[in-house]
């Protein structure tokens, strides 16, 4: 009787949970040293739990099909998923390195492989621990406006029910993949960030599904080919990752595929997704935010479901309650007036000091007490009366913004100057469509761990005039690229 031959075939199928990559892969180990000890011995526990053993089965006795070397090696395999349980509960309970778990996880209970939906796991556990390990895009969902619908034309635009689709996350990923299958494949692991309130999708993008090269076990672990998308709760936005670095070499990668290109990968996804999310009659598309930041709180804060997303600059001193009230309330209310706030500031040493735009040095002590008297100040420790002035110019042009309290600092600041002295003012306003295609006069990059903070404190010290900047640059426009033309930035697609 003839033997059957296995025969593969090309499929637009996205690729299965349960895809082994050899534990022997030296990548896996650089994986997973990125995590802490405690957080590795959680990862194995929960690639334990009831409902994830069946796509992530640790190496038994059992599977060892009569090898008599089994108790020569260094981790014997256990008998049952409850010993192996019980030997990381046993790691938690006492110290060590987490060099011992990584060995034990490779060479011991997954001895023949991880599999792709451990390895999202572990990444999206990493996320956890660094939020600011990558850097996210916001952009903005919107519903394609037809003739049918005049009759919400009368609904404003910050109404974010109107532009909130309804979604099944298992219904969305389906869609999602129907729309990408065509051109790669992909593996998809959606989960809950169990530090933030968001909702975090990670694609796997390997080849195209009618490539015939088998690929070699360490593209599995390429982070250019990995595109994370984090959906906030009940918000019009949603983040993706941003690749910066180039597609690692390797000799499997055929050239000119679409997967080694990573800025067209990224904007494969990014164009898939409000078509997986739209419905007949109801479609969505994509507007940017000029918004990028290298910290997931940063985007929440400005571009989320919280009552900052829309009061920026001056108006944060009233989404931070700072101040009781609001400026758009007609009615008489508790809120205070701007010298009354800094009366109030300065009768409390402790905070004036370490507020005091003339103290660069964040001292906790009182004013009194300092015996280094600071310029600005009379003998008395009060604010002379243009260091008063600059600060009340510099509070109600900031607000909040760059202070101490300041919950989304900035880690990056571009701007592109497209005044161009040889053409005409009236010819540069009809070009305006294009500014994202046009080549700036003057770039500028502002760069630190807070940069709005950093242009905030240039103003304390009288470096810089606060009543004379634009909005974009006191943080009330909450972006974090502008294309600026006589000194107003420019609205730009794309």
């Amino acid at each position: 009787m003839a033997r059957s031959r296995t025969v593969r075939a090309p499929t637009t199928a996205s690729l299965p949970n349960n895809l082994r990559i050899p534990s022997t892969t030296p990548a896996l180990t650089k994986t997973l040293s990125k995590l802490s000890r405690p957080s590795l011995l959680d990862l194995a526990l929960s690639w334990l739990e009831d409902h994830n053993v069946e796509s992530s089965p640790p190496y038994l006795q059992l599977d060892d099909a009569g090898n008599n070397d089994e108790e020569t090696l260094p981790y014997p395999a256990a008998d049952t998923i409850a010993e192996v349980r019980q030997a990381y509960i046993d790691l938690q309970e006492r110290k060590g390195g987490k060099r011992e778990v990584i060995e034990r996880i490779l060479e011991g209970d997954w001895r023949h492989g991880i599999t792709l939906r451990q390895l999202a796991m572990a990444d999206l556990r990493y996320l956890d621990e660094r939020p600011a390990s990558l850097r996210w895009t916001a952009l903005e969902l919107s519903r394609l406006e037809t003739k049918s619908k005049k009759k919400d034309e009368d609904r404003s635009e910050s109404d974010w029910s109107a532009n909130i689709p309804r979604m099944q996350a298992a219904s969305f990923v389906k869609a999602l993949q129907s729309e990408i299958a065509p051109l790669v494949k992909a593996h998809y692991h959606l989960a809950r960030s169990s530090t933030l309130p968001l909702t975090i999708l990670r694609i796997f993008i390997i080849d195209s599904p009618y490539q015939t090269p088998r690929q070699q076990p360490e593209i599995f672990t390429d982070a250019t080919r990995i595109i994370y998308i984090a959906f906030p709760d009940s918000c019009p936005y949603f983040y993706t990752s941003s690749i910066t670095t180039s597609p690692a070499a390797n000799s499997s990668t055929t050239t000119g595929s679409i997967a080694t290109d990573p800025r067209t990968l990224q904007r494969l996804v990014r164009e898939a997704i409000p078509k997986a999310l739209s419905r007949p009659h109801d479609r969505f598309t994509l507007k940017p935010t000029a918004l990028a930041a290298k910290n997931l709180p940063t985007l929440l804060a400005l571009r989320g479901p919280g009552r900052s997303t829309s009061s920026n600059g001056a108006f944060s001193i009233f989404a931070d309650s700072v101040l009781e009230g609001s400026p758009l309330d007609p009615r008489p209310s508790n809120t205070v007036s701007a010298d009354e706030h800094m009366r109030g500031r300065d009768a409390d040493p402790l905070q004036a000091d370490k507020e005091n735009a003339d103290y660069p040095e964040d001292s906790v002590k009182p004013v009194r007490s300092n015996k280094k008297r600071q310029s600005g100040s009379t003998t008395d420790g009060t604010l002379s009366p243009d260091s008063k002035k600059r600060r009340l110019a510099v509070e109600s042009r900031f607000g909040t913004v760059g202070s101490s309290i300041a919950p989304a600092p900035l880690d990056r600041f571009d701007i592109r100057l497209l005044d161009n002295p040889n053409t005409n003012t009236g010819e540069e306003a009809d070009s305006d469509r294009n500014a994202a295609t046009l080549t700036p006069a003057v770039s500028l990059t502002f760069s630190g761990s807070d940069v709005i903070g950093g242009i905030r404190k240039l103003a304390e010290l009288g470096i810089v005039d606060p009543e004379r900047m634009p909005s974009w640059m006191t943080g009330e426009e909450a972006v974090s690229t502008a294309f600026v033309r006589a000194g107003k930035r420019v609205q730009v697609d794309g």
